[in-house]
């Protein structure tokens, strides 16, 4: 169970997702990073089985950093997007894995690509996945607008997973951001306080 989330904003992207791996009924790990770094600035989503995902990640992340020297330049999130396809496509009868990549490069700023189960590829300002997706549709479409500012941004991300790991019972622990823009990355931790606000605790906590 999961609930991943990717937003285009005005100078970038936001990736958001809950920290609750299960096997079954059990909860296996109540703090799981659900974001893998591939490049600098280009990370990955994901939701299925963690095995599998976590796989596929660090086959793209090997693969991406020996393009990146063929090529001398940073690789750019489509072409991150296309390597995940590829994977996802040709063994999706062998792999469950639900994928979003998201990131930012100068060729076309910041982009979130969706790769569902079976493989298919495409590109959207605001995209979900997992087991808790389907709770926060409704509230997706409703409140997103085109252009958030930065800061709007993470606090519809965070708003959103929060509202996931209310209902769906395979969603939970804190949630995990990822901002990313051309300054780089800025990783967040969120607890999901009985308040509902967003508190980010200290290094310390961590």
């Amino acid at each position: 169970g999961t609930t991943i989330i990717a937003v285009e904003y005005s100078n970038g992207v936001v990736l958001g997702a809950d920290s609750r791996t299960s096997a079954g009924n059990f909860v296996a790990n109540r703090m799981t990073d659900k974001l893998s770094q591939i490049t600098e600035k280009i990370y990955c989503c994901r939701s299925g089985s963690a095995a599998d995902t976590q796989t596929i990640s660090d086959l793209v992340a090997l693969s991406m950093s020996y393009h990146e020297i063929v090529m001398g330049r940073d690789a750019r999130v489509a072409e991150v997007a296309a390597e995940f396809r590829n994977y996802c496509y040709n063994f999706k009868d062998q792999l469950i894995a639900g994928m979003i990549v998201a990131g930012y490069d100068d060729y076309a700023g910041g982009q979130a690509y969706s790769i569902p189960l079976g493989g298919m590829l495409v590109r959207n300002a605001v995209t979900i996945g997992g087991s808790g997706s389907s709770y926060i549709a409704g509230f997706v479409e409703q409140n997103y607008r085109p252009n958030f500012r930065r800061e709007t941004c993470v606090k519809f991300v965070v708003q959103a997973i929060k509202l996931a790991m209310t209902h769906d019972c395979h969603s939970g622990g804190v949630v995990r951001v990822a901002v990313i823009d051309r300054n780089g990355v800025d990783r967040r931790v969120y607890y999901n306080t009985d308040n509902q606000q967003a508190e980010c605790p200290s290094d310390d906590e961590l």
